[in-house]
């Protein structure tokens, strides 16, 4: 096969994944190997790929291709999550535009709505993770709501709540108008907002002078709720208020002032109106003071019957209106600009409503008693650690978990109500049928008589089960996959969801596996753009992937993206990094054609290409070394930047350069195979980081088997290096700076043949040939002192020096060492004036003056320099 003259990832992309397919190189089946497993973080079914997909599939990928490349049987399962909000919106704005109201329809036409959409953009974003060159086992793809994860979760629900763990009550919830939907508070997101305080007046009943308290609240418009004026005991300003009682404005509602010292003094006046219904501090003061509670929102935001007032309109309208009502009934004290901070629903960006509701829940104190050791231990290690603290703090301030969800598409939630009241929980309607006989007595119960839950659970409730339920370990707990796979080795994921998903998935794995259920959490940084905006739609900032893979290819972008990405970091993603590693892609190609091009011939090696033989194999396993360190550390960027320079620097600035043939001249054998070897091992190296330019490059370098390929060959395990060599080389290199800077100083053509003379003893003698054919010298020699006129450079404490003779135009030589020296002259004759004015040395910060003071000594040197050159020239 001819090698194209430039790399075209469109070429080699596609056909070298099918080949990867075809031959079921990503598939992995429990045998004697150590596995190596990684269970990916499931987006959402009906999602597509964004660039924190990438960065987060890249860098599971990466760790994939190395764990195969290191002996391991490596394990990558992919997945979807049903996404239960934002899924049922997307469902419900499709039906929408048909003119279809999700109120027109049942349940169950619902779901085969839902399912249809499902089923036409499900797995959209797996078939998109192909084009990365994701190399999961795709055999095993599942979904969460497929039937062996539903039916895990359900087992989970049922046993959880045999064990007293989950409970159904009345609990102040954070409410969604949007979604209708109660969430857990780790949905909800706490952003400043400039708003107002307004301080209401409530006057005094039966007050003869007419008095009146202050409130100063956020929200006037819950004022319908109000039950209760709260001061604290011990504020003098208001104990007049003591025993009294205040009408709500514009309500007219008599209520009573209670006393509790959860009131603060110094916030707004110290009179605090109480809401039971829409305040969750509020909500505990009326259970302490046994006060009524009035809920005056609809499920959507807008205000109920039970207000009495603006019934059916929007709570911010209600706002706004309140404001001028309140204005012109004299109840308004004054309003002030405040900044406070506002609960926004995580998933439809609406702000939340805390609302008394029946749910169900999940204790967490066990979960959390669990959980929080290993981590803190290091048994299961974050990378980086930094986000150990993040995890305590949250653990150690736990709240129950609400799972329900006021939702069709998910798990529904196993619990059946019976006719006369109470209700049983279990896995099917038979078994509730049998248990709801047993507990009334009724034997002649039939399910129609039970009624299930309209509820389902939380997507994090199937998600938490997902290392385990991947494995069928929740319904098959012994079976031969779960006890070789689990725990799983790595996760890689964001810090958002460190409460959401990782937290939960350690507690779960704690209470059904009695184990950890990965070692590591590899915490990604956020994409921003350049400027470091958090990537969005809305802005417009956030690149198309596919797009990117079409234009720089998918080893451009994934070497792009992780240039830049050091662990837990966040990335400012740049598309200059992703033709950086384009850039890339093509100086390897190159690299490769250029060494296939070489004529090889059964000729003696000379001791240039043996030196530099040897000294590169030093440079690989002292790489190779260095590489498997960051590996270990999980420092991938590192990593990938350490081949690269191997690559770039060492391999094709250096070794290629040294080994290369004269033009028209063959290759001897030994070197061209040896560089081959090389080359191999390269490819190797890069292979986890670039699968694809890789194995094209690698079926080329020897005639391979079919269903060969470079992923599954394994990377040779690195011993000690020469040291010595690699140390005596870096020296070397310098000689070679040292003398191609002369002949660019004196414009000497690199055909031109030099001498090289050694001060003293040469410290790098042995490496002669390879001065001699990289500086392309006629003679190296030791000296006592260099020749007159000579232009020489110091390495270490060693001077070299090249006799100029007649390779230059002395004349021409002249002129520009003059005009140099005249401009030094000047330059250093305005540092003086400065530094002679005593304004500016007495005014000036003293490292101003010490700036100058170096610019002097500097220019000195060089005129002194410049005077010694022009004086040798003119001998």
């Amino acid at each position: 096969m001819e090698l194209a003259s430039k790399y075209n990832p469109a070429d080699v992309e596609g056909k070298w994944y099918q080949y990867w397919l075809d031959n079921k190189l990503f598939s992995s089946k429990p045998d004697g190997r150590e596995p190596y497993t990684i269970v990916i973080p499931p987006p959402n079914v009906t999602g597509v790929l964004h660039m924190g997909h990438m960065l987060n599939n890249t860098i599971q990928d990466i760790l994939v291709r190395r764990a195969r490349m290191t002996g391991k049987n490596a394990c990558w399962v992919p997945g979807t999550d049903h996404a239960s909000i934002a899924t049922e919106a997307k469902v419900v704005n499709k039906l929408a535009q048909e003119g279809i109201k999700k109120t027109d329809l049942t349940r169950d036409e619902f779901l085969k709505h839902a399912w249809a959409w499902t089923d036409e953009h499900g797995g959209i974003i797996l078939k998109q993770l192909r084009k990365l060159g994701a190399s999961c086992d795709w055999d095993r793809t599942a979904f969460t709501m497929d039937e062996t994860r539903s039916k895990s979760v359900i087992r989970v629900f049922v046993d959880l709540y045999n064990k007293g763990l989950i409970y159904r009550g009345v609990r102040m919830v954070n409410w969604d108008p949007k979604a209708l939907t109660a969430l857990s508070d780790e949905e909800v997101i706490y952003k400043e907002e400039h708003s107002k305080l307004y301080y209401l007046r409530y006057k005094v009943e039966g007050d003869s002078e007419g008095r009146y308290a202050v409130v100063a609240t956020t929200r006037p418009e819950t004022i319908m709720g109000d039950t209760a004026m709260c001061i604290n005991p011990n504020d003098p300003k208001n104990q007049w208020l003591k025993g009294k009682k205040v009408i709500v404005p514009l309500v007219n509602r008599v209520i009573p002032v209670i006393e509790d010292d959860y009131v603060d003094i110094e916030f707004g006046t110290g009179c605090l109106k109480v809401t039971p219904a829409h305040d969750v501090n509020d909500y505990m003061l009326g259970e302490k003071h046994n006060l009524q509670s009035i809920d005056i929102f609809n499920d959507n935001g807008t205000i109920s019957e039970a207000a009495g007032l603006y019934v059916g309109m929007d709570r911010f309208e209600v706002r706004k209106q309140i404001e001028k009502d309140l204005e012109e009934a004299g109840l308004m004290e004054k309003v002030e600009a405040y900044t406070n901070k506002v609960g926004f629903s995580e998933r439809t960006n609406v702000p939340i409503e805390p609302k008394l509701s029946m749910q169900w829940f999940l204790k967490m104190q066990h979960f959390a008693d669990m959980a929080l050791p290993p981590v803190m231990n290091d048994e299961l290690k974050f990378y980086p650690a930094k986000y150990k603290n993040t995890y305590r703090n949250w653990l150690e301030n736990i709240k129950d978990w609400c799972i329900s969800r006021q939702l069709w598409w998910g798990h529904r939630i196993p619990a059946y109500y019976l006719p006369q009241g109470g209700y049983v929980v279990a896995e099917t309607p038979e078994e509730a049928l049998k248990l709801a006989q047993e507990k009334t007595g009724n034997a002649a119960l039939t399910i129609s008589d039970l009624r299930q839950d309209e509820d389902c659970l939380d997507t994090w409730f199937s998600s938490w089960l997902w290392p385990i339920s991947l494995f069928n370990g929740i319904l098959d707990p012994d079976n031969e996959e779960i006890n070789y796979y689990y725990p799983t080795s790595d996760l890689v994921t964001g810090p958002d969801i460190i409460f959401f998903w990782v937290a939960r998935m350690i507690m779960a794995g704690y209470e059904y596996k009695h184990d950890m259920p990965f070692r590591n959490v590899y915490f990604t940084g956020i994409v921003r753009d350049k400027i470091g905006r958090k990537m969005s739609k809305s802005l417009g900032n956030s690149p198309d992937p596919l797009e990117l893979i079409d234009k720089y290819g998918a080893d451009g972008v994934r070497m792009g993206m992780m240039l830049s990405a050091p662990a837990g970091n966040d990335i400012l993603f740049d598309d200059a990094l992703c033709e950086q590693g384009r850039n890339f892609n093509n100086k390897i190609w190159n690299a490769f054609r250029l060494v296939k091009g070489w004529n090889v011939a059964d000729i003696e090696q000379p001791e240039y290409a043996r030196i530099a033989t040897e000294w590169f194999k030093a440079m690989l396993t002292k790489t190779t070394l260095e590489v498997t360190d960051l590996f270990g550390k999980y420092r991938l960027s590192e990593a990938l930047m350490a081949v690269y320079k191997l690559f770039w620097d060492e391999f094709s600035s250096w070794y290629l350069e040294m080994v290369k043939p004269a033009y028209g001249q063959p290759i001897d054998r030994t070197t061209y195979e040896q560089t081959l070897k090389f080359f191999e091992a390269l490819l190797m190296q890069l292979h986890p980081f670039m699968p694809f330019i890789t194995e094209e490059l690698w079926q080329h370098i020897y005639d391979r088997q079919p269903g060969e390929s470079i992923m599954t060959q394994q990377l040779d395990k690195a011993e000690g290096f020469n040291e010595a060599l690699v140390n005596d080389f870096e020296k070397v290199k310098e000689v070679i700076g040292g003398i191609r800077t002369i002949r660019l100083q004196k414009n000497i053509a690199q055909k031109e043949t030099l001498a090289l003379e050694v001060v003293g003893t040469n410290p790098v003698s042995a490496f002669n040939s390879i001065l001699t054919k990289m500086g392309n010298l006629s003679d190296i020699h030791t000296v006592e002192a260099k020749a007159e006129g000579a232009a020489a450079f110091m390495v270490g404490t060693t001077e070299y020096a090249v006799p100029l003779g007649n390779l230059i135009n002395v004349e021409e030589e002249l002129k520009k060492l003059e005009a140099d020296l005249k401009y030094q002259e000047g330059f250093l004759q305005s540092v003086l004036k400065k530094l002679g004015n005593e304004k500016f040395v007495s005014k000036a910060p003293a490292n101003v003056i010490e700036m100058e003071r170096k610019k002097q000594a500097d220019a000195e040197t060089k005129i002194a320099a410049l005077k010694e050159s022009i004086a040798a020239l003119k001998k």
